[in-house]
Parts: C-alpha cells; structure tokens; sequence
C-alpha cells in the first residue's frame, strides 16, 4: 500500500514539473525565450513516466535530425 502510493507521488510530482516545463516552452514560442530547448526537456521529463511523451519525443528528435541532414526547414524547392 505505501510503495504504490509512493509510486504515484512520483508519477504526480513528474508530471507537474513536466507539465510545467513543457508549458513554459509553449510559451516561449511567442514570447521571448529558447522554446526549441525548453520543450525537449519538458517532453523528456514526461517521457520518463508517460508513453505519450515518449512518442512525441521520438518523433521530435526524428524530425529535428531529419532537419539537421537536409538543411533549412523553410526550404522551397
């Protein structure tokens, strides 16, 4: 009883911080600030309990690697 409520403080404690992180990147999107490594860290800490961040993590690092080998985003071809 007291390992699974330990379990999920952790969980809840996670995904404050997360949360909390991963809006702050949100908002950095229009504000200033560095929102492109703001949200990673916010995802990352999510991904460490949820499955869901972990999808849109891997999906980030794919397309900013993606990005990376073939050169500008705005691109038009």
């Amino acid at each position: 009883m007291m390992l699974r409520t330990v379990r999920q403080a952790k969980k809840l404690i996670i995904a404050v911080v997360g949360l909390t992180i991963l809006m702050a990147g949100i908002a950095m999107i229009v504000l200033p600030g560095p929102a492109i490594i703001v949200i990673p860290i916010g995802l990352g800490i999510l991904a460490t309990e949820f499955v869901w961040a972990r999808i849109l993590l891997t999906k980030a690092k794919s397309t900013f690697s993606k990005n990376k080998k073939g050169g500008n985003i705005n691109e038009t071809k």
